[in-house]
């Protein structure tokens, strides 16, 4: 399971950097580069507080408990750390920090691995 750390301060599963899924999938199954690929696993925080905060204080925030480590279910069949549709990449970072949807975050993991 690759280590993940997220930069995307409005997504309801960011806690502190963490990821409150046990399993997030990166979607751009034709991406040549990072800004092609995206989280879908991302959700918009419909709070103004973007604290990181690892309580649960707001209805629209998961009750999953954040890791530093995920299964990654990888559509961008093009990057070099994608086996059969999964990550296998040591660390992988999503960033994308005001994001408002998934278009707007990206695997900055992401390596063509095209020749």
């Amino acid at each position: 399971m690759p280590e993940l750390k997220c930069t995307v301060q409005t997504c309801v599963h960011n806690k502190q950097f963490l990821c409150d899924l046990d399993s997030i999938q990166v979607g751009g199954s034709s991406a040549k580069h990072a800004g092609e690929t995206c989280c879908d696993s991302f959700q918009e925080r419909k709070t103004e507080n973007y604290s990181n905060s690892y309580t649960n204080s707001y209805s629209d925030v998961s009750s999953g408990t954040p890791s530093d480590t995920s299964n990654i279910d990888c559509k961008a069949t093009e990057c070099k750390y994608n086996e059969e549709c999964r990550c296998h990449a040591g660390k992988i970072s999503v960033e994308g920090s005001q994001a408002c949807h998934c278009e707007e975050t990206e695997c900055a993991t992401f390596t063509c691995g095209c020749s």
